[in-house]
């Protein structure tokens, strides 16, 4: 019988070698594998409202069947964000170095209807780097995969450019004190009734149209507000079907890819169970030995929100066309976020769609930028009415 593979009690640390360098150039170019990570292949009503439910978006044109029969597409449809619920986030190479989610750039074709197959391809675009040394944490590359969402009659649905910034653990964990904060934040009594009646006043235009023609450069997108971030918020994203990078397994189903795969794993001194990479949105011990405080967010996460935002904002004849983001600073459990965007242009395109561009923010209560980015968003006009 074959000895049990030995699993640490610390994520892998791996080092930036030449052969390292030269075996990911030589996989540039290639289509990964995906079937350890397809989370949803249709989009079921039960899919896109479990989804939903995971990102806290209530809208109901993805919700509410009666609704949306009555809407601009005569059935349900899926947030742009669904595509995140298709596909948890794939990984490629990089042996035993850590990663943080650094920026996303999307684009959307037709939205996704209820009951579309949704198929994924995902191509490793390179990596750039690395840079000799950051004061984030040492040397680092930063990698680019190009995934595409496609339904069965191979219309695309959206592109995903996912890029990652990989590093060296012990470097990252070096400078964690010097990174130190107090989390969770400490709350006031009146601070956090005054940030859920935010929440709870929140609402999407709906089926009033938002014309291209009444919107002004300098106008600000309603703000919506996520927070304070608990450890069921996390988990609810998990259970939405979305992020975890292979699906999250119990039992002897992940023993056995543990066994196959150590440095997919740890084991948690305090509990004794084995416990995956990702758990680092989770398990705060798994978190610091990524260079973190604690328990920390998902970059599509972030998105996600900040698509809710704009969907709130556009109204049910708006079309999300693009929009990028770059994840600046952890989202701590226990923080509050608050996403917001202004209008910076309006033009007529080339395919004479009526858009607006937008700088978007997300911003903690510590004043940080979390997710700086921007976003085009198509809105009808009044002399098409």
């Amino acid at each position: 019988m074959d000895q049990p593979a030995v699993i640490n009690k610390e994520l892998a640390l791996g080092k930036f070698t030449d052969k390292m360098l030269d075996d990911m150039r030589a996989l540039i170019g290639t289509d990964l594998r995906t079937e350890s990570c397809l989370n949803n292949e249709y989009a079921t009503r039960l899919a896109i409202m479990r989804f939903c439910e995971g990102i806290g978006d209530d809208n109901p044109l993805w919700t509410s069947a009666d609704y949306a029969k009555d809407g601009p597409f005569g059935t349900l449809v899926a947030p742009p964000s669904f595509i995140f619920a298709c596909l948890g986030s794939v990984q490629v190479g990089w042996p035993g170095l850590g990663g943080f989610h650094a920026e996303t750039k999307m684009s959307f074709g037709e939205p996704i209807r209820v009951g579309e197959k949704i198929t994924a391809k995902v191509t490793f675009d390179g990596f750039d780097g690395p840079i000799a040394d950051s004061n984030f944490g040492g040397r680092r590359i930063k990698d680019y995969l190009r995934q595409e969402y496609r339904n069965d009659e191979g219309d695309l649905k959206a592109t995903f450019i996912c890029s990652r910034m990989r590093f060296e653990r012990g470097e990252m964990q070096k400078r964690r004190e010097s990174r130190a904060i107090e989390v969770p934040h400490p709350w006031t009594d009146e601070e956090i009734s005054e940030i859920e009646a935010r929440v709870l006043a929140e609402k999407p235009r709906g089926a009033e149209p938002r014309y291209w023609d009444d919107v002004q450069v300098g106008d600000e997108i309603d703000v919506i507000t996520k927070g304070p971030l608990g450890l069921t918020d996390f988990i609810a994203f998990i259970a939405a079907g979305a992020a975890p990078i292979p699906r999250i397994a119990a039992h002897a189903v992940s023993l056995k890819r543990y066994h196959r795969h150590p440095k997919w794993a740890f084991r948690d001194p305090r509990t004794h169970a084995l416990e995956p990479v990702y758990s680092v949105h989770y398990n705060d011990y798994a978190a610091q030995l990524q260079g973190a405080q604690i328990a920390y967010d998902v970059g599509i996460q972030r998105t996600c929100w900040q698509i809710h935002s704009l969907t709130n904002w556009m109204g049910d004849a708006g079309r999300l066309l693009e929009l990028t983001g770059q994840y600046r600073s952890h989202v701590y459990l226990g923080d509050v976020v608050t996403l917001g965007g202004r209008v910076d242009a309006k033009e007529v395109d080339e395919q004479g769609r009526h858009i607006v561009r937008l700088t978007t923010w997300a911003t903690n209560q510590r004043g940080q930028q979390a997710m700086p980015g921007t976003a085009v968003i198509a809105l009808p006009t009044r002399s098409a009415v």
